[in-house]
């Protein structure tokens, strides 16, 4: 079974890397291309954007797709809506595999808000020395906050406008808890600024923030499309494969 996964993710290259070893399965992996050096997955990848909805449908239609996977970012909304849609057209099977979402726990100080526009309405009341950790995309949200002093790490430069006081931190994680504490401390932060992207190569800089008592603001993720097939797990997106490749055979 041809199976398009968009990727980007380390679920995706785990599915990918399962799915690959399988006598039956024909997998294509697909990057966005936002970031320079991508850890790449097993097996056939391509780099780059469809051209939207319609794209997609005329390339699965071009490329003999028989189910596709989007094991995007939790925030790429734009791709996911596209590959509901293109799927739907094209009549091609479709699953959303996300990671579930972090949870609040006991000594957090969590402020949840729908978008980066959001968050940086909430910041004036809450410190000064912000800890901005939502990659290179929306830190445009922030540039017009002038009293506020920014970190701001992601794995690739910010291609917009930023703050007028900031540091720019390239770094790709797993980060350790004592890496974020000392992180912190360094840099004498007052905030978290972070989206919901759950996992846990990047939740250490929440347990780092809890143990200083620092508020975090969590910026809520995008919902799925309107009737939407998930599920939470790469081993349960890899049974979904199997199920759909029994019934093509």
């Amino acid at each position: 079974m041809r199976t398009l996964i968009l990727g980007g993710t380390g679920e995706a290259r785990q599915l990918a890397h399962i799915a690959s070893g399988e006598r039956g399965f024909d997998i294509v992996s697909s990057l966005a291309g936002r970031v320079r050096d991508p850890l790449l997955p097993e097996g056939e990848v391509r780099i780059g954007g469809f051209g939207g909805a319609a794209g997609l449908r005329e390339w699965l239609a071009a490329n003999g797709i028989e189910s596709v996977v989007d094991a995007t970012h939790p925030f790429a909304a734009t791709i996911t809506a596209n590959a509901a849609a293109a799927a739907r057209d094209a009549g091609v099977p479709l699953l959303h595999l996300r990671r579930p979402g972090w949870s609040e726990g006991p000594g957090d100080r969590w402020i949840r808000v729908p978008d980066s526009a959001a968050a940086a309405r909430a910041l004036p009341e809450l410190g000064e020395r912000v800890f901005l950790t939502i990659g290179r995309q929306g830190v445009g949200a922030f540039a017009g906050l002038a009293r506020q002093w920014f970190l701001i790490r992601a794995i690739d430069p910010p291609e917009t406008e930023l703050p007028p006081r900031h540091e720019v931190l390239l770094a790709r994680g797993p980060f350790t808890v004592e890496e974020e504490s000392r992180l912190l401390a360094s840099r004498r932060i007052d905030v978290l600024v972070t989206k919901d992207s759950g996992g846990d190569r990047t939740e250490a800089k929440l347990a780092a923030a809890r143990a200083a008592h620092l508020p975090v603001v969590v910026i809520d993720r995008p919902p799925l499309p309107l009737g939407a097939e998930f599920v939470e797990t790469v081993a349960d997106a890899w049974e979904w494969l199997r199920a759909r490749a029994s019934g093509v055979r």
